[in-house]
């Protein structure tokens, strides 16, 4: 995951089946509610089009985005939603193009981010790969949201693995945000990707393992999918509790989703 060429290549594609989604709705379309409360297609987009933004800002102007993260951490249970509301305010054709103009000046940005530059964030600050494989997971998991609600089912792809990376690497954030104390014990995830392959993260040996389909422990670091909803398995205690609390993404701890109906 060291090359920033290969996850901004991988971002790219990802953003592209994101908007092929969206692309030709209708107004209508753009209003329908999705798996997050209170969101609808029109907010998920508005949302990647704010954080894409969020990024930009970060990797030119770190005093100007050291601003603007203080204003998350004075109301950090509305920043998120305020930007994702202004957002969907827009008629659907402008803020598709918001998006569209924001996510390539950062793609551009980031291509040509000098070797071992950090950016500022959230969480902790990221590198150029870091940075861009974080707006991979979100582009994916939010685009997740609008293919629910679309009742579209997306076929998944190699490009899962950046999202299973960062959601190890995250590991002890999902803890910290929550006010826990990380495991000391590293963690280990073997998982199976789309076409059979096994992708392997963490130590060999280490003790807390999990392991499972890809797609599933995507969709629970990201918090699309609740824990009792995977085909996941856990090895060791400290693994079963972390499928719990797992959060890829930065800021406040997520409520995660509720598991689905019997039939479901």
């Amino acid at each position: 995951m060291s090359d920033p060429a290969v996850v901004l290549d991988d971002l790219r594609a990802e953003s592209e089946e994101v908007d092929a989604l969206v692309r030709a709705l209708t107004d209508e379309q753009w209003a329908l509610p999705t798996p997050a409360p209170c969101w609808t297609v029109a907010h998920q987009i508005a949302h990647l089009a704010w954080t894409d933004a969020a990024a930009l800002l970060a990797a030119t102007d770190p005093g100007a985005f050291a601003a603007e993260a203080e204003k998350a951490l004075a109301a950090p249970g509305r920043f998120v939603d305020d930007g994702a509301e202004e957002g969907a305010a827009l008629p659907p054709a402008e803020l598709l193009e918001r998006w569209r103009a924001g996510r390539e000046r950062l793609h551009r940005v980031l291509r040509e981010a000098p070797p071992g530059a950090r950016f500022p964030w959230y969480g902790p600050a990221m590198s150029a790969v870091s940075l861009a494989t974080a707006r991979l997971m979100e582009t994916w998991a939010h685009g997740q949201d609008v293919a629910d609600a679309l009742g579209v089912v997306r076929r998944p792809t190699a490009r899962l693995r950046h999202v299973a990376w960062i959601g190890l690497r995250a590991r002890d954030y999902a803890y910290l945000v929550r006010g826990l104390t990380p495991p000391a014990e590293p963690f280990r995830a073997e998982l199976t990707g789309p076409d059979g392959e096994r992708w392997a993260y963490g130590p060999d040996d280490a003790p807390q393992v999990i392991t499972g389909p890809a797609l599933d422990f995507c969709l629970l670091v990201t918090q699309r999918v609740h824990r009792a909803d995977t085909a996941l398995v856990a090895r060791g205690a400290d693994a079963e509790h972390w499928l719990t609390v797992a959060q890829a993404f930065a800021g406040p701890a997520g409520e995660g989703r509720a598991p689905r109906e019997d039939g479901a």
